[in-house]
């Protein structure tokens, strides 16, 4: 029985790399050793790998050992008692000074020693205890720099935080000036009108329709034109000069506008809620009484604010209504005076009324021509008419048609003087018509006048405290544990922002 099938199974087992499995010469046993065989087919079926067995073979060269494979150097070790196995008996197949022991079979290079200097060893210490001394060495030098990057650490964390944080602690504790604030609510407010109707009356009595009057009046109580007023008022400028207020927050003397607006900006807050329609404002002064006084001035601008956004509209929105209806008023008043003189000049009032006078006039007459004439022709049927009656007759026929004739040429055409009827009651009826024209339109600018009126009323804004400004009686700021708080804050994020950066560097400039 050979060993090379077996050595086929022991490698599908194991996973023994090729190259490991082509270093290994294992012999077949003697045939003439039984018991022999059996030690050796019991040592392949171990699962030694092919390490374990290169190892054997170099231990029994080191004892002298004669093998013929090394399944049979593994059988002769132990054997002899020797476990080829054990880490010492690997270990001391090298000498103290580096050399190959004695029949370990293998030729390695030698170093030249100097004369003298081939001495025994001095270092009775294995090769383990040295290891394990390098390893304790290793350990106390990694744990001696873990201390100094953590010392380091604490020191720069002590420098750029802790140190920064405990000034800003003990500043806002004993050295900070106690603040007061007056807090105070606006709201302004749209007049509402009946009937409204549209997209204007859709918004109507919600803080959209004062928005935009909301922000502005904002923006000019945090303006410099505020702060100005309440200075030339109130005394910005002196108060917030006062000694006894810390240096950090007093107001050097002969301060400037900027230095004045920028402590202004700081003590003087306003924010605005849009979906409640509120102007919230904090005011923040030294003593309890001034902030109060300081925040009742500020409402006061706001509602001259508000009362002259809407002043110039409404202005202009009634001054064009009352030009419009005074302009009415004046062309109505010609007219009246242009028919007046019209009717002065021709001595008539009523143009229609003397027009069917002088109708009717005309037309009694043309009846009293029809009887004359009838009367004349029964006188002229007679067979001895009287010449007298019936040139009586003709005479009274002809002043008639005379008289008709005269009062049609006064109707219709005038003489070189005097104007025909027809002529003046045209003046006159024109003169009216103007009259009445401009009368309706005084009527329509009197209604403008008045709408425009009711729209003025409804531009209006009134500006109403929900929330009086009252002073408190005890310090508002400063606030010892929140200010330090957020100091440690900010501080710890620039830290850790510049040592983030400051390894990025490193990390792209090393690489």
């Amino acid at each position: 029985m050979t060993t090379k099938p077996r050595v086929k199974k022991f490698r599908i087992r194991r996973g023994i790399a090729p190259e490991d499995a082509a270093d290994q010469t294992v012999a077949a046993p003697t045939d003439d050793d039984t018991d022999t065989s059996a030690t050796m087919d019991a040592i392949g079926h171990e699962g030694l790998t092919g390490r374990q067995l290169r190892m054997a073979r170099r231990v029994a060269h080191k004892h002298g050992l004669t093998v013929t494979s090394d399944f049979d150097a593994v059988h002769q070790l132990r054997l002899a008692g020797i476990n080829p196995f054990q880490r010492n008996s690997v270990l001391e197949l090298v000498t103290p000074d580096g050399s190959i022991a004695k029949g370990s079979g293998m030729q390695l290079p030698q170093p030249m020693l100097k004369p003298g200097t081939n001495l025994p060893s001095t270092n009775r210490n294995s090769p383990a205890d040295r290891r394990s001394a390098e390893i304790i060495l290793i350990q106390r030098d990694i744990a001696s720099r873990r201390r100094r990057k953590l010392a380091l650490l604490f020191t720069r964390l002590s420098f750029f935080v802790f140190l920064p944080t405990f000034l800003v602690g003990w500043y806002f504790a004993t050295m900070a000036t106690p603040m007061f604030a007056t807090k105070s609510e606006i709201v302004i407010q749209q007049a509402e009108t009946a009937g409204a109707a549209g997209l204007g009356g859709l918004f109507q009595g919600t803080s959209m329709a004062t928005q935009q009057d909301s922000i502005a009046v904002q923006s000019y109580l945090a303006s410099r034109e505020a702060m100005l007023r309440l200075n030339d008022d109130h005394g910005f400028k002196a108060h917030f000069s006062d000694p006894d207020i810390d240096a950090i927050q007093r107001l050097p003397e002969n301060a400037s506008n900027e230095a004045a607006f920028k402590l202004y900006s700081n003590h003087v807050r306003i924010s605005y809620d849009p979906s409640e329609g509120i102007l919230r404002m904090e005011v923040i002064a030294v003593d309890p009484a001034k902030s109060q006084a300081f925040s009742e001035a500020l409402i006061s601008y706001a509602e001259e604010q508000v009362d002259q956004l809407t002043s110039r509209l409404r202005a202009d929105q009634m001054q064009g209504a009352r030009d419009s209806y005074e302009a009415s008023e004046a062309r109505r008043a010609t007219a009246l005076a242009q028919w007046l003189a019209i009717q002065e000049e021709v001595q008539q009032i009523d143009p229609v009324g003397e027009t069917t006078a002088r109708t009717q006039q005309i037309s009694k007459l043309g009846s009293e021509r029809q009887r004359l004439e009838l009367i004349l022709q029964s006188r002229l049927n007679v067979q001895r008419p009287s010449e007298v009656q019936v040139q009586a007759l003709r005479d009274q026929m002809a002043n008639i048609d005379a008289l008709i004739a005269s009062m049609r040429s006064d109707m219709t055409s005038g003489t070189g003087t005097r104007t025909s009827l027809a002529a003046r009651n045209t003046e006159l009826r024109a003169a009216e018509e103007n009259y009445t024209f401009q009368t309706v339109l005084v009527q329509q600018a009197l209604t403008q006048m008045e709408a425009a009126q009711i729209e003025a009323n409804r531009q209006v804004r009134y500006l109403s405290q929900s929330v009086k400004p009252i002073a408190p009686d005890e310090a508002t700021y400063p606030r010892p544990f929140e200010n330090t708080l957020l100091a440690f804050l900010i501080f710890s994020g620039i830290y850790l922002m510049i040592s983030l950066t400051s390894s990025i560097l490193r990390e792209q400039v090393s690489s």
